[in-house]
């Protein structure tokens, strides 16, 4: 993703861009599957933590990137293919693998829908499937 397509994603949602943000939405456009800050901050060895920290918070806020809660205490991100024109159909269900502790998007299995008694509001919705991934099972 060149800077150019950058900057037009952020102005698009209603971020300004800055060169922290740009260096930022590059690093977390080339995850193929959930990253943590963590990862993001390994990307990005020679920029300062809290400009990471406040990029992704933004970005998160602005639905670029979507949080994603494996129960793990840390929280993981996928990037947003849509550039935050996401739709409830597109939400996604993710599988977290035991031995190697790596939270993977599932892109092609739909959260299902659940029919709420009455009076019950869904605000978020999470779908996590824990086990053991084909890397650590030998069986790809």
């Amino acid at each position: 993703m060149t800077a150019r397509e950058s900057c037009d994603i952020m102005d698009n949602a209603g971020i300004r861009p800055t060169s922290m943000r740009i260096l930022v939405y590059e690093a977390v456009s080339g995850f193929k599957n959930t990253f943590s800050l963590s990862d993001v901050e390994n990307a990005l060895p020679d920029a300062d933590k809290s400009s990471i920290f406040r990029a992704i918070t933004v970005f998160s806020e602005h639905h670029l990137i979507h949080e994603v809660d494996d129960g793990t205490g840390s929280m993981k991100y996928c990037f947003c293919r849509n550039f935050g024109d996401c739709k409830k159909e597109e939400e996604h269900c993710h599988f977290y693998c035991e031995r190697c502790h790596k939270t993977f998007c599932l892109q092609q299995d739909a959260i299902p829908d659940i029919n709420l008694p009455e009076g019950f509001e869904a605000e978020e919705v999470s779908y996590l499937v824990k086990g053991i991934c084909p890397d650590c099972s030998g069986k790809e």
